[in-house]
């Protein structure tokens, strides 16, 4: 009962999020241009007559009349006044009707718009040789519960990797290891306690990420990937709390900073090979920016709202102590807004994503509740490449599409997340219900850090020009 209260509520906020959308750009739509009108009289005449009956149409629908008129059947002119009345109202029926749909296929064109040359496959194979590595390795030495952090370590190391000198790159992906490797100890550690503890420090991690800004653009990015990372640690040692499965903190430390470890090699590989010259970042749309930057009251509230947006999915995922509860928090920090001045397109590209992707490893998971024995192990470290696959796919498409690029990662991360524990058809729908409650979450966060750039922008424009 209480689930399908809590899926009702996140129901009725999705489409009331919808609702405003579509006002909002019905509003817009009107403003940039009203359509010119025309009034039809009592003897079907258009535009001037004083006897009307009250039916406005678009200048659209005047031509359509026009052509009821003059058409080669002849059927208006033959019945008079009132068939020329009905021919207006199915014109305005057909006008209302593109008008009501008009701002829907406008969204849909807009979040799912293509850019051919964002496709980058090159890289995409690159990540795909870096990722092959630690699942080779664990399956190996039969430890595949400690896949994860070290595809994660990996991962994250190229993301932040800034370019330049070895030395360099070297410094920043070891600092960032480090860090990494007490956010692992911490996640994997408190994943077993009270959900009161759980709550308070994904608020805390959150919100301290959120502050990373003023130490510049460059360690923000990397303190969001600790903070996801933070999330996935909670969720993951939540998951791998078990009598049949066995998973030490330490190990895990291990894994993660084997994994940045890893790219450091490959860098240092690469380095000789190109004859120890500087190379550009692997992920030039990553920011390089380091410069601090001032935190305004804007940027302190947002950072504060993402901190009460992770803190309420935490309490959903570890306070209720349902099925597959952590898929709200990690449904939540995918979807969630990173910044606050990112375009109403990218929240929404990011929020339809994640809810794309949380849906495909649904089925994806739905394959192994039948499996039993060595064909559900097989299947499991099939659907483990394919959770690479996904995840390599979306680094490649970053650029084509960004709702299929979170799609990706989503999909990708919540497949190997949940492949310990594949439940059966009953936890299917409590998948579906905590990807809601996590979807729902965001687009509150959304909402609010649209308001909050709204003020931020009227406050700058009330602010006295300088000479």
């Amino acid at each position: 009962m209480t689930e399908a209260m809590v899926g009702g509520a996140v129901v009725y906020l999705i489409y009331r999020w919808y609702q405003n959308q579509k006002q909002a750009s019905q509003s817009a739509t009107a403003t940039r241009a009203t359509p010119a009108t025309a009034t039809i009289s009592g003897d079907g005449a258009l535009a001037g007559q004083e006897q009307s009956v009250g039916l406005r149409v678009p200048a659209s629908g005047g031509a359509m009349l026009k052509d009821s008129r003059h058409g080669s059947s002849g059927q208006a002119e033959e019945q008079g006044p009132r068939g020329k009345v009905m021919a207006t109202a199915a014109a305005i029926e057909q006008a209302e009707l593109r008008d009501t749909w008009a701002p829907v296929t406008a969204w849909f064109r807009e979040v799912f718009k293509l850019n051919p040359q964002g496709v980058n496959w090159g890289r995409g194979v690159m990540v795909l040789d870096v990722m092959l590595v630690p699942p080779i390795v664990c399956a190996a030495t039969a430890e595949e519960m400690y896949v994860l952090s070290a595809i994660f370590g990996v991962l994250f190391a190229a993301l932040i990797d800034p370019g330049g000198s070895y030395w360099n790159r070297t410094w920043h992906i070891a600092v960032f290891g480090l860090v990494g490797a007490g956010v692992t100890a911490g996640g994997f550690a408190l994943a077993t306690s009270g959900w009161g503890w759980l709550v308070l420090a994904t608020f805390g991690v959150t919100l301290v990420a959120g502050l990373v800004i003023a130490a510049g653009v460059h360690r923000y990015v990397a303190a969001n990937l600790l903070n996801i990372w933070f999330v996935l640690a909670l969720a993951l040692g939540a998951s791998l709390h078990s009598p049949h499965v066995h998973s030490h903190t330490w190990a895990q430390v291990v894994a993660w900073v084997a994994g940045t470890g890893l790219w450091i090699a490959i860098t240092f590989i690469a380095w000789l090979i190109q004859g120890r010259k500087d190379r550009p970042p692997p992920f030039p749309e990553i920011p390089g920016d380091t410069s601090p930057r001032k935190l305004t009251p804007p940027l302190i509230l947002f950072a504060l709202l993402r901190a009460l947006g992770m803190a309420g999915a935490a309490a959903f995922a570890f306070g209720s102590g349902l099925s597959h509860a952590y898929w709200a928090a990690i449904v939540t920090i995918s979807a969630m807004q990173p910044d606050l001045y990112r375009t109403t397109v990218v929240g929404e590209q990011r929020v339809i994503g994640a809810a794309m992707g949380a849906f495909a490893a649904i089925l994806l998971l739905l394959i192994l509740t039948e499996e039993t024995g060595l064909k559900k192990a097989s299947v499991a470290h099939a659907l483990e490449a394919v959770a690479i696959v996904l995840i390599v796919h979306a680094v490649a498409v970053r650029f084509w599409n960004y709702a299929f690029y979170t799609a990706g990662i989503a999909a990708g991360v919540l497949v190997l997340v949940d492949l310990p524990h594949p439940g059966n058809y009953s936890t299917e729908g409590d998948r579906v219900l905590w990807t809601l409650v996590g979807v729902g979450i965001a687009v509150l966060v959304m909402l609010f850090a649209a308001l909050l750039s709204k003020l931020a922008a009227r406050r700058a424009k009330a602010q006295p020009q300088p000479g």
